[in-house]
């Protein structure tokens, strides 16, 4: 079971014998480097159109697990108010510095989404990226929830996203994944834990120095992620008191097939709990 994985660190990074329970320690210094292939502007054109399509339009956005920011800058400059939580201190740097470069006005706040806190409600709650799969344990994805559905506005909505079972079983479950960039690298190792229903991530970066370009630093990263099924999204949902209001294909309107790698769900605000 998942709880084999509660009590473990969701980072582990080791360099010159020192280690920082931190998640995104190393990685977020070249995550925006080897996610460039991430098409974020059609995702943000979708995330939109959903935000759109259930009646925001405008109002103050919450972005759970917001990393670099990428999405959040892109929806700021959509005329949403933006926060940003994420639990990495570096990932919200990375995120500060395109937000000084852009000229956007971005809270960003370290926080868990397990037990984050706002100052108010907002309109609408997103999150992307798979940042779901990160919460291991039935009880904690309840516990954010019912959290999202406390800081919403009255029939404000949370719209996510997550991979499938199927993606970590067929697609990247038991795969190494290995790029070579001009001043940085990474390995990356699959291990999905059929049982416990856990992808575990183990990510070796290498990284040029900035003082002597002959010399690469590894750093190591272990992440785990949780293989969600539907019905347990919407469980979780429902037991916190929101309303489910859609399942989505990602990045279509169809219906979720058995082969769908990743998926969207739109859940509202029904009464605080």
């Amino acid at each position: 079971m998942a709880e084999q994985y509660k009590d473990v660190d969701v980072y582990e990074e080791e360099y010159e014998e020192n280690s920082v329970d931190e998640p995104y320690y190393s990685f977020a210094w070249v995550y925006d480097t080897f996610m460039d292939n991430i098409p974020y502007d059609e995702w943000t054109e979708y995330l939109a159109g959903l935000l759109k399509e259930y009646g925001v339009s405008q109002g103050l956005l919450l972005d759970m697990g917001c990393g670099t920011g990428s999405v959040t800058e892109r929806l700021a400059l959509r005329g949403y108010d933006m926060i940003g939580i994420d639990n990495s201190e570096e990932m919200l740097m990375e995120a500060r510095d395109k937000m000084l470069e852009s000229g956007q006005d971005i809270l960003y706040l370290l926080q868990d989404m397990r037990s984050f806190e706002l100052y108010g409600t907002v309109a609408a709650a997103v999150s992307i990226c798979d940042s779901m799969n990160y919460i291991l344990e039935s009880e904690d994805l309840e516990q954010v929830f019912r959290l999202v559905n406390n800081y919403l506005d009255p029939q404000g909505v949370f719209i996510f996203d997550f991979n499938t079972p199927y993606k970590y079983q067929e697609i990247i479950g038991n795969q190494v994944i290995a790029e070579n960039r001009e001043d940085c690298s990474f390995i990356w190792e699959n291990t999905f834990d059929e049982e416990a229903q856990v992808n575990i991530y183990d990510l070796t970066i290498f990284i040029q120095d900035q003082e002597d370009g002959k010399l690469f630093r590894r750093y190591q990263e272990t992440h785990y992620q949780k293989a969600w099924k539907t019905e347990d999204m919407i469980r979780a949902a429902e037991s916190a008191g929101m309303k489910v209001l859609a399942v989505y294909d990602a990045f279509t309107h169809d219906t979720p097939k058995t082969d769908s790698e990743r998926l969207y769900m739109v859940v509202q605000e029904q009464g605080k709990k």
